[in-house]
């Protein structure tokens, strides 16, 4: 571990344990909180969790609504989500998950403030605290992290991906093991363990496409793509969130041009992102990642326990 590591963990610990001696305290709503969240920056499938999750309590009647900080937004303070709205005021991630999933979702900096004017606005129902393990100034009612087989050998920022070590599991109700990720690789003792399967939706390809994004650990989507039989003619990729411009779009046409490829294939964040240049890439494939829970019925019968707990 280099210093700068060294000097990142140290600071992760301090204010773990300022909350853990109760001398940071998190705040409470009135309705329960389910947070899933992460170790890592970025590509452990949080998103399509979150999206899996949500369609699962849709199908049983559940009133849920969606807390997210709104990353690389450039608006500030609380937002109830337009799904029509642009990703540059929302954030690429949660302008996804309102226009999938069809329920409010709340964006803010603060996500005890989100949840306040959730609970205003729709009342005290389930929320979901997307990206949630780290802010601990909201408390919770279950926490749920996914972890990957990358995760269980990395290291702390910035020599490497993870925001927290692994011993911070320990706080863990649930851990998902993602992307093949093993349990016997991760301090998991007497968790909660859901295992997920990710895959991509199956939809019309263009031959020979110029395959974009810029999704964090892009080798996933590559992969998956190559697994379904698509042969790239050439790939584009950058940086996650990354907001396209019109150079972007020019120069994606140009190399479809010059490797001679029958369209273009990409993700639905990255569709997102695009915004008003979405048209001109023609003809398009926009892949929905999907994740599958290998058994929904424990996962379903915990966070129901969870919401019931919290009923008058």
């Amino acid at each position: 571990m280099n210093v700068l590591s060294a000097l990142f963990g140290s600071g992760v610990r301090f204010r773990n344990a300022l909350y853990e001696r109760k001398v940071l305290g998190a705040k409470h709503l009135a309705g329960p909180v389910v947070s899933v969240g992460n170790l890592s920056v970025g590509g452990s499938g949080k998103t399509p969790f979150v999206l899996l999750l949500g369609s699962m309590l849709k199908a049983r009647g559940v009133k849920f609504d969606i807390l997210s900080r709104g990353y690389g937004r450039k608006s500030k303070g609380v937002a109830v989500i337009d799904p029509a709205g642009p990703a540059a005021e929302f954030g690429d991630e949660p302008l996804l998950m309102a226009r999938r999933l069809q329920v409010p979702v709340v964006v803010g900096e603060d996500r005890y403030q989100a949840g306040m004017e959730a609970e205003r606005r729709f009342g005290a129902q389930l929320h979901i605290l997307d990206d949630g393990f780290q802010h601990r100034q909201l408390a919770r009612d279950l926490d749920i992290v996914l972890v990957t087989p990358e995760d269980s050998s990395d290291k702390l920022l910035p020599g490497g991906r993870l925001r927290e070590p692994l011993s911070s599991l320990d706080r863990a109700n649930v851990v998902v093991l993602a992307g093949g990720a093993c349990s016997d690789a991760f301090p998991v003792s007497g968790k909660q363990l859901w295992r997920v399967r990710r895959n991509i939706a199956r939809v019309e390809m263009p031959e020979r496409p110029v395959v974009f994004c810029g999704i964090a650990r892009p080798q996933h989507f590559l992969f998956q793509l190559k697994l379904a039989g698509v042969e790239a003619a050439a790939q584009a990729l950058y940086r996650d969130h990354h907001a396209y411009s019109e150079k972007d779009v020019r120069d994606l046409l140009e190399l479809a041009k010059k490797s001679e490829a029958g369209g273009f294939v990409t993700t639905e964040k990255d569709a997102i992102n695009l915004g008003v240049y979405l048209s001109a890439l023609k003809p398009l494939a926009v892949v929905p990642v999907t994740m599958e829970l290998v058994d929904e019925v424990e996962a379903m019968d915990t966070i129901l326990r969870t919401i019931s707990r919290r009923e008058p």
